[in-house]
C-alpha cells in the first residue's frame, strides 16, 4: 500500500495502549513498541471528564495509486486537537481532501487555520454553530488572501467538534462522517453529513440559480445529449458524475458544490459555508468515522461500520477499510484516490439523558445505504452567490433559528433563514 503518511497539526496526548488479545479475523498488527505495523500509530486515548468517558482514536492516511502521476502528492490532510482552549471536554477531529493542482497546500492550510480559528473563538463554546460558520469563512478568506493558488484548487472539509456529549460535525464538500449506533442486535450507521453534489436536488437547483451548467464529463465531450439532466443517484450512475461548470466554458468542472478555495468556482456558487449537524452522544452510540470520499466512493456508510464491528482494534479497521477501499477502485478504474479515516470509538458514557438532545435517540439524517440517501433541505433555495456574499459581510452576526431535536441540521443561512429542525 505504500508509505503511510500523517499529517497533523497538533501534538498527540500520551496514548495508551489498553487492548489485548486477538483482533478481528486478521489478528493484531502491532511491533514490539505497541505501534500498529500498517498505520505506525499507537492507540490514542482522551478522556471527557466532564460526562466521565473517554474516546478512543485512530487515524490512517494513504496516498493514492496514480500511475500517470507516480510523484503526485498525497493530497488528504487531517487535524485533530485535543483540549480545544485548554478545555479536557473539548477536542477536534477533521479530514481535509484537497483537489486541483495546489491541493495539498489547500488542504494543509485548511486544517492547521481551521482548528486554530475555532481553538481562538471566545464564543466557540455559547454558540458552536456559529463560530464554525465564522471559522469557515474567515479560513475561506484567509486562503484567497494567501501566496496559495486557489484559482482552481481547494479542499474540502469534514470535521467533528465534540463538547462534553455533544458532538457538532461541519461538512464542505463530498468527504463523510458517520456515527455507528446500537439498535437492538444490530449496528446501524447514520450520516453526520450529507454529501454536497449536483445529486441533492437542493444543492442542484442553488448552483444553478448562480449561473452554473451542470453536465457531465462525457456531456461536455459531446459523448452524451447535454439537454439530458437525470443522473440518477451515485451509486448507480458510475463514474461520470455531474459536474458544474462556467456557462462557456470547459473548467472548473467540480463534481461537488461546496468546498474551501477554488476562488473561480466561487462564481457559479461553490461557497464554502458548512451544513451543520448535532448529535447527543447516548451509551448506544458507539463509535463515529470521519473520512475522505476515497473510502466512501464504493464503499457505503453500512459497510465501514460493519467493518469496524470486526476490529477491537480500531487501527486494524483503519488498515482494513482502506484495503478493501483500494481494492474496489482499482475493480472499477486503473487508479485510486487518497484515503483517509479517523475512527473514534466512545467508550464509558453513561449519560443519565434519555437520548437525543429532544430526549430521542440518534441522528435524524437519513442512514445512507451508499452515498445516495442525501438529506434536502425543505428551505426555499437562495442563490449561493447571496448566501456567500451575506456570510462574508456579517459572519459574526449570524443567529440562527433551530428547533432541538436528536440531529439538527443547519444549511447555509442566506438572510439567515429561519431554519426546521432537521
Amino acid at each position: 500500500m505504500g508509505c503511510v503518511h500523517g499529517k497533523c497539526c497538533s501534538r498527540y496526548p500520551s496514548s495508551t495502549d489498553s487492548e489485548s488479545g486477538g483482533y478481528g479475523e486478521t489478528g493484531s498488527c502491532r511491533n514490539a513498541t505497541n505501534k500498529h505495523i500498517l498505520t505506525q500509530r499507537s492507540l490514542e486515548i482522551v478522556p471527557v471528564p466532564s460526562q466521565n468517558y473517554e474516546m478512543q482514536y485512530s487515524v490512517f492516511t494513504q496516498r493514492g495509486y496514480y500511475p500517470d502521476s507516480p510523484d503526485k502528492e498525497n493530497q488528504d490532510s487531517f487535524c485533530i486537537r485535543t483540549q480545544i482552549q485548554g478545555n479536557p471536554n473539548v477536542h477536534f477531529f477533521g479530514v481535509f481532501d484537497g483537489h486541483g493542482h495546489f491541493g495539498t497546500e489547500c488542504s494543509k492550510f485548511v486544517k492547521d487555520r481551521l482548528a486554530e480559528i475555532l481553538s481562538n473563538d471566545p464564543e466557540l463554546l455559547d454558540d458552536p454553530v456559529k463560530a464554525y460558520n465564522s471559522a469557515f469563512i474567515t479560513t475561506n478568506y484567509e486562503l484567497h488572501s494567501s501566496e496559495i493558488d486557489d484559482s482552481m484548487s481547494g479542499t474540502t472539509a469534514i470535521t467533528v467538534l465534540v463538547i462534553e456529549d455533544a458532538i457538532y460535525v461541519a461538512n464542505v464538500g463530498d468527504s463523510r462522517a458517520v456515527i455507528a449506533v446500537k439498535n437492538g442486535n444490530r449496528i446501524v450507521a447514520e450520516n453526520l453529513s450529507s454529501d454536497q453534489t449536483p445529486f441533492r436536488k437542493d444543492e442542484y437547483e442553488r448552483v444553478k440559480l448562480c449561473g452554473a451548467r451542470i453536465l457531465s464529463a462525457d456531456q461536455v465531450e459531446g459523448f452524451k445529449d447535454p439537454d439530458e439532466q437525470s443522473w440518477g443517484d451515485e451509486e448507480s450512475h458510475g463514474g461520470d458524475p455531474p459536474r458544474l461548470w462556467v456557462q462557456d466554458g470547459r473548467y472548473p468542472g467540480t463534481a461537488f458544490t461546496r468546498s474551501v478555495g477554488d476562488r473561480t468556482a466561487e462564481k457559479i456558487g461553490v461557497v464554502p459555508v458548512p451544513e451543520v449537524s448535532v448529535v447527543r452522544l447516548t451509551p448506544n452510540h458507539l463509535f463515529f468515522v470521519v473520512a475522505s470520499d476515497g473510502v466512501f466512493e464504493f464503499l457505503s456508510s453500512q459497510t465501514v461500520v460493519d467493518m469496524v464491528t470486526r476490529y477491537t482494534d480500531s487501527r486494524d479497521a483503519c488498515a482494513a477499510i482502506a484495503g478493501e477501499s483500494y481494492k474496489i477502485w482499482l475493480e472499477h478504474e486503473n487508479r485510486t484516490d487518497d484515503i483517509t479515516i479517523i475512527i473514534v470509538h466512545i467508550k464509558g458514557l453513561s449519560n443519565s439523558g434519555a437520548g437525543g438532545i429532544d430526549g430521542t435517540t440518534g441522528a435524524s439524517m437519513n442512514p445512507a445505504s451508499s452515498r445516495t440517501g442525501r438529506g434536502s433541505s425543505d428551505s426555499s433555495v437562495a442563490s449561493g452567490s447571496e448566501i456567500y456574499r451575506s456570510m462574508r459581510s456579517e459572519f459574526t452576526d449570524l443567529q440562527f433559528s433551530m428547533n432541538r431535536s436528536p440531529a439538527i441540521v443547519v444549511p447555509s443561512p442566506s438572510k439567515p433563514w429561519e431554519l426546521d429542525g432537521g
